[in-house]
């Protein structure tokens, strides 16, 4: 876990950098505007991206992991998901691409011209789509270092693109980044991916297994109610703060969000590349339990200690993130980072849901915390204005934290 985590740490520390350059950019290309825009697009395409794997990507890792000596096994899982997903993905670029116009108009709102931002996703998306199952069966086959190393070297072409495109396009050009940059990790995922299986050679009509699908099908629901819902919940909730108090303060909630994100991105893919796999192995209570508290003890207190500093130094981080025109975002950061630690904590449990496939207590906790998240900021807007979203993000995840908590009690809490 120490390699992992080192290792990790340096790629997590490598994309904070690649996004204190991007996020200055923007910052200074797009202001806070652009950035609220830049934030629908971002939480528009997490749900398609979810849409387009069927949500497959944890179940991927489980059922990987499960056969990665057992060749017959791993071309029928490598055959279904090429047959099954590059059929969606097709269906799904060219809805994308024919209605143009409407997913502008969703989107963005009617004061909007970028109909060819969604062709280009169109375009895009498979290719986006197969690298996400392509890191997926890197990580079931228990090769942490490719995972990262993919992250890092796509973090660095994005960052690479991304910069060209904002300097040359400004807002059009940072909507594009978003876009173009994710879908080239294909080329790197598929050089690690063909490493380790040769992919030509395990793609076969006759390797495709309904059944596979039926039991991938438990994750895609999970997926799907997780990965499209929480992000529509975020673009209303946006779009309600752009109506009720302005664009300019939707950028305000972007920017700390895009701070939360690089931080969480270190809690995230440990969770992702070393505990997923670890809690689908863990074969009763102690060994889920010995999981559990090696993550309690070994990542929680440093990202505690950590995200102290930051609200120590958030002046500074938001002089050096982003411009003078962000000042009023050091206001968000208290509840934004309290809420972040009961995330994190939260987060080892949540996974475990996954891993186990609790599929009907995921399913109803997701609902619940997003009902919670969506009610509490539009009632807490009105008194607060935009502090009020992260006060119901922190709320939320109080809640979530003790509904998971008192589910897994006898794990938790056993006595061995």
């Amino acid at each position: 876990m120490f390699r992992i985590s080192s290792l990790n740490s340096l790629s997590v520390m490598l994309k904070l950098a690649i996004g204190l350059v991007t996020s200055k950019v923007i910052a200074i290309f797009v202001g806070p505007s652009g950035m609220a825009l830049v934030g629908n697009l971002r939480n528009f395409i997490a749900s398609l991206e979810t849409i387009s794997t069927l949500g497959f990507q944890n179940g991927i890792v489980k059922y990987t992991a499960e056969s990665d000596s057992d060749e017959v096994a791993l071309k029928k899982i490598i055959s279904t998901l090429f047959f099954s997903l590059g059929g969606v993905a097709i269906l799904l670029s060219l809805i994308l691409f024919c209605f143009s116009g409407f997913w502008n108009v969703m989107v963005f709102g009617n004061n909007a011209s970028y109909d060819f931002v969604f062709k280009a996703l169109a375009i895009a998306m498979p290719w986006y789509a197969f690298s996400i199952v392509l890191i997926a069966v890197i990580n079931g086959l228990g090769k942490f270092k490719e995972v990262i190393y993919t992250t890092i070297f796509g973090n660095i072409i994005g960052l690479l693109l991304s910069v060209m495109l904002i300097l040359q396009y400004h807002t059009f050009g940072a909507l594009l980044a978003i876009i173009v940059a994710p879908s080239l990790l294909f080329v790197v995922s598929f050089f690690y991916v063909n490493k380790e299986i040769p992919l030509f050679k395990y793609i076969s009509g006759h390797s495709v297994s309904s059944d596979l699908i039926k039991k991938l099908s438990v994750f895609s629901l999970m997926a799907v109610v997780s990965a499209v819902i929480s992000p529509l919940v975020f673009l209303a909730i946006r779009n309600n703060v752009i109506a009720s108090i302005g664009m300019e303060q939707a950028g305000f909630w972007e920017a700390i969000s895009r701070i939360s994100t690089y931080y969480l991105m270190f809690i995230t893919t440990v969770c992702g590349v070393y505990f997923l796999p670890k809690l689908v192995k863990a074969k009763d209570s102690t060994e889920t339990k010995a999981v559990f508290w090696s993550y309690y003890k070994g990542i929680i207190p440093v990202f505690i200690v950590a995200l102290i500093v930051l609200f120590f130094l958030k002046d500074l981080a938001i002089r050096i993130l982003f411009t003078k025109d962000f000042l009023l975002v050091k206001d968000l950061f208290f509840w934004q980072l309290f809420g972040d630690i009961l995330k994190a904590c939260s987060l080892i449990l949540g996974y475990n849901l996954v891993a186990k496939k609790h599929t009907k207590v995921f399913i109803i906790t997701e609902f619940i915390s997003m009902g919670i998240m969506f009610f509490g900021s539009k009632f807490l807007i009105t008194l607060y204005g935009i502090e009020g979203v992260v006060m119901a993000h922190c709320f939320t995840y109080l809640v979530y934290l003790l509904v998971l908590s008192i589910y897994f009690r006898k794990i938790l809490f056993r006595m061995d």
